[in-house]
């Protein structure tokens, strides 16, 4: 885990990053399971180390929206499998980004 979080550190300094958001696998009723507690530690060492803000996001059907993009895109099997967990990220992505503008307002995302 050290050189994970050293590269991650050098990564986000190098790009100027002030906020790492991370999945958090909640249970299909919303509640925390035995992975979210576990991916809720990791946040929190995280946090502590990178002197960064880290961002839990539910991630709930991310990755099922992602397998239907792909399925309905008409690629490979093959390729689909390569491609789902980014997709899914990406999704993830988009959804806080959509809540941030929500919340903001239209034109208000810089502060």
């Amino acid at each position: 885990m050290r050189e994970d979080v050293s590269r991650l550190s050098e990564l986000a300094a190098g790009r100027g990053v002030t906020l790492i958001l991370i999945g958090n696998p909640l249970r299909m009723s919303g509640s925390e399971g035995a992975q979210s507690a576990w991916v809720r530690e990791f946040a929190q060492k995280l946090e502590s180390r990178l002197g960064l803000t880290v961002q839990l996001w539910d991630e709930r059907l991310t990755t099922v929206e992602a397998e239907r993009v792909l399925r309905q895109s008409g690629i490979s099997l093959e390729k689909r499998k390569r491609a789902v967990d980014r997709l899914a990220a990406v999704i993830l992505l988009q959804s806080y980004l959509e809540s941030i503008a929500a919340a903001h307002g239209p034109g208000d995302l810089a502060g």
